[in-house]
């Protein structure tokens, strides 16, 4: 399949052009490293943003940088850490988890709305994108946003484009802000506690004036996966504080004090936490080399530990929880249909689940994404005729198998 990399949005939009001229479908592609997210994409050929690299503009003073789309995370991050700063939502880097190569950028992570640990108390990425740059299905050049908040022109187009995963338009250029990085980082271990009992510990921490800024709970199945097995034995319940130094030892004195009633609790300093976090955050334990299929569950905070337990009645599930146990990765190590998953989850209030990886086989009778209601898909539908009226990009991503949506409906 060819692959073209445009150095330019002239090169792309005419790139699109001619694309859309021939009836040529196109895959949209960052760096590759979240290829194995959704369905199979049945293109022509690919239009990579890996040409369109470099750092716009950055004043840190400003807490605002701008960047070409195809940028490498590692040039992002290198820049805002000599600054003192940070990306508050904590990008995820997926490759571990998918068993992919090639190099994260920060287009890919605004397209796939990626977000990390902090994203309970700091938003999720598409909260801290400002503006874009892309070009549509005609192959127009299109701006939105702004550098500053106050210049909110065009936001809700910068909303639609993050997490959209390539299918309305592709992304040149993004402006995001950035934050102070935290001086100081603490992570308080309380042991030994089970799903539900972690769900009440961690909702006491948060209800408490610490200000938590992670909040995971690891299984005692899941717990020696991480820190090398350093971890102390048995179920993990990891609570983040970060901050000024003094105000995060004064913070975490009062936290260990009010669970040490609930278990064994112990503290990580700044490098294992920082370590640590970001195992959580890259869903190490489930990067392996296995490749049974691996969910990534959205609920209320109370509700993760529930669907877990309702779910081992049918089926062998591998699981941990992050964002106060809303966000549930789940590995079942046995056959879990995706329709029981669902209904779980409806059954406890809502959510979504989202197959993040599996083989073709199920991939090929499996919807990944959470199927849409009907007003919700007309209106979707709506929007991608009037960016990409030719259904140039991604055609089949977030497509459900036709078998397993008529089941799902």
């Amino acid at each position: 399949m060819p692959v073209y990399a445009p150095t330019s949005e002239a090169e792309a939009s005419q790139i699109i052009k001619t694309s859309a001229t021939n009836g040529a479908a196109l895959h949209l592609q960052g760096g590759g490293t979240r290829s194995g997210f959704g369905h199979a994409v049945k293109a022509d050929s690919v239009l990579s943003s890996r040409g369109l690299s470099g750092i716009v503009a950055y004043d840190p003073a400003e807490m605002v940088l701008t960047a070409r789309a195809g940028t490498p995370m590692a040039e992002i991050e290198a820049a805002v850490t000599e600054a003192g700063q940070g990306l508050a939502f904590e990008p995820p880097d997926h490759r571990p988890l998918m068993g992919t190569t090639g190099t994260p950028t920060i287009g890919g992570v605004f397209a796939t709305n990626a977000s990390g640990p902090r994203r309970f108390t700091a938003g999720a990425a598409r909260d801290h994108l400002l503006g874009i740059r892309f070009v549509n299905g005609r192959g127009e050049g299109i701006r939105a946003g702004g550098r500053v908040m106050k210049n909110v022109t065009g936001l809700d187009l910068v909303k639609l484009l993050a997490g959209s995963y390539g299918t309305l338009g592709f992304l040149t250029e993004v402006t995001f802000k950035v934050l102070p990085r935290p001086r100081a980082v603490e992570t308080v271990v309380l042991s030994g506690l089970l799903d539900d009992e972690a769900a009440r510990a961690i909702a006491i921490a948060m209800a408490l004036p610490v200000e938590v800024s992670g909040a995971a709970h690891l299984p005692e199945l899941v717990s020696p996966r991480l820190l090398g097995g350093h971890l102390p034995s048995g179920p993990a319940t990891l609570l983040r504080l970060e901050g000024l130094p003094a105000s995060v030892t004064e913070r975490v004195a009062k936290l260990r004090e009010a669970l040490s009633r609930l278990g064994s609790v112990t503290s990580l300093g700044a490098e294992e936490s920082q370590l640590l976090w970001q195992q959580v955050r890259d869903v190490i334990p489930f990067a392996d080399g296995q490749n049974k299929p691996v969910w990534r569950v959205s609920v209320a905070p109370m509700a993760g530990h529930q669907l877990v337990a309702g779910l081992r009645l049918h089926a062998a599930i591998d699981a941990f929880y992050d964002w106060q146990g809303g966000l549930v990765w789940m590995r079942p190590e046995s056959e879990c249909d995706a329709s029981l998953i669902r209904q779980g989850i409806a059954a406890l209030g809502g959510g979504h689940a989202t197959l993040m990886r599996a083989d073709q086989p199920m991939r090929a009778i499996t919807p990944a994404f959470e199927p849409l209601s009907p007003a919700v898909a007309a209106l979707t539908a709506a929007v991608r005729l009037s960016l990409d009226p030719k259904a140039l990009f991604n055609p089949g991503l977030m497509t459900p198998p036709q078998a397993s949506f008529a089941e799902s409906a």
